[in-house]
């Protein structure tokens, strides 16, 4: 896991609009690199978001990410992961859920591509719920399309709007496919949420076969809650009026 340059140019967007004032938490300890290729783009991102700082002002010698991450506003982050090899603060398994202690404790989660190597998808997404504190906000960096053999898991948009908005309720920020390599024909999309048409996103001849990210921010309000279930947005669409097979999302939530 590292932060390249697509990725920096996204943080540093972020940081011009959210600062977090409480607990920060990086899933796995992200690395910082300047690939060569792409070194004019870092110092060309800082111009364009108005940051005042050059691209090596953000590099720290043991090759982590807490410098850039402290640098551009995102406090002291926490590392959290499965194992103390590369020296995480706090190690807990994403495939359980989180102890209590961790539960509503911070403003800030960022997960630079942690959750498609986590074979319990649903209860690692829950688990992030359950940390953020009202008002936090998590943003998530996996692949969705280019990546095999990376991860266990490649990521559709339309998870973004079934889980984090229709079943949790929260807001949803921004949601968009960003090409890792910036100098792909193809260029990032910004993807609206499905049950506004009632019809599956089309994205034929829009992401290309290179790796493509899945880039998205969500924010937990007062009115997010975890649902029972989550359903596909056209198949919500379609099914209402009808009976269906046992509970619907709209149940109560788990405690």
């Amino acid at each position: 896991m590292g932060v390249d340059y697509v990725t920096f140019d996204r943080l540093v967007d972020l940081s011009t609009r959210f600062k977090p004032e409480g607990r920060t938490l990086m899933l796995g300890r992200q690395g910082f690199k300047i690939k060569r290729r792409d070194a004019k783009r870092y110092e060309a991102s800082l111009r364009k978001n108005g940051v005042e700082a050059r691209r090596f002002d953000f590099l720290q010698e043991d090759g982590y990410a807490e410098t850039l991450m402290r640098k551009l506003g995102f406090g002291e982050m926490e590392t959290m992961d499965f194992s103390d090899y590369e020296g995480a603060s706090i190690l807990h398994d994403l495939n359980k859920r989180p102890p209590k202690e961790l539960e509503n404790q911070f403003d800030f989660i960022f997960d630079g591509g942690t959750v498609e190597h986590v074979f319990n998808v649903p209860v690692a997404l829950e688990g992030l719920y359950r940390m953020l504190k009202l008002g936090g906000r998590l943003v998530s960096l996996n692949g969705l399309n280019g990546w095999y053999g990376h991860g266990m898991y490649q990521f559709n948009p339309e998870l973004v709007w079934t889980f984090w908005k229709r079943a949790c309720n929260c807001e949803v920020i921004d949601c968009r496919a960003i090409p890792e390599d910036p100098t792909e024909p193809y260029e990032q999309v910004v993807f609206g949420d499905p049950a506004d048409t009632g019809r599956r996103l089309r994205l034929k001849k829009k992401i290309g076969p290179g790796r493509t990210y899945l880039y998205y921010e969500i924010e937990k309000t007062s009115k997010s809650r975890l649902p029972k279930i989550a359903l596909q947005s056209d198949y919500e669409t379609k099914w209402q009026g009808h009976d269906t097979a046992g509970q619907t999302r709209f149940e109560d939530a788990r405690s």
